[in-house]
């Protein structure tokens, strides 16, 4: 398994010139049925207790931060809201209102810190090693790069996860 990129061309230029960058490429979607699959064949409970647990988790992580708290789970990762500013500014402190803002969600992957204070690792992207995207013949080559970076050959539900790309839609579980 490897993260996909293509390349993609700036819209702005430097030096005179639009340069290319890489772009990560999402082939398919994994939605939580398919999780819950994966994650019960690791353990004991069947998967329907692992999709219970998962809409038990969204919903108290939910309540957790509609509370103004933030909340990190071991080895994944923090989910705190962020209020991000609608550009409406006002000329006194006691104006503000929650009005002028959108309302977010921030995640940060879980990491460790060296005694230096540098970042040693992020659990879900350590290792990760990165290919090129190399589209069907039948799909444009990225080249001319605007694409989003988005797509899926595979459902929200977690069907054909992998749309034909490999190790990913050889589901153990038939």
């Amino acid at each position: 398994m490897a993260i996909m990129y293509y390349p993609f061309q700036s819209i702005l230029e430097k030096d005179g010139k639009r340069l290319f960058y890489p772009r990560a490429k999402v082939i398919a979607n994994v939605g939580t049925d398919q999780i819950a699959r994966e994650v019960a064949a690791y353990s004991s409970l069947t998967t329907g207790d692992v999709k219970n647990t998962i809409d038990n988790l969204v919903t108290v992580i939910g309540q957790h931060l509609r509370s103004s708290e933030s909340v990190t789970l071991d080895g994944l990762g923090s989910f705190r809201m962020v209020m991000k500013s609608t550009g409406k500014g006002v000329e006194t402190a006691k104006e503000v209102s929650a009005a002028q803002c959108t309302l977010y969600v921030r995640f940060m992957p879980s990491y460790t810190r060296n005694p230096d204070g540098s970042v040693s690792t992020r659990s879900m992207v350590t290792g990760v090693k990165c290919v090129p995207y190399k589209p069907k013949a039948t799909e444009d080559d990225g080249s001319g790069g605007n694409g989003d970076g988005g797509g899926s050959n595979g459902d929200n539900n977690g069907n054909n996860p992998g749309g034909g790309q490999g190790e990913i839609d050889d589901n153990p579980l038939g």
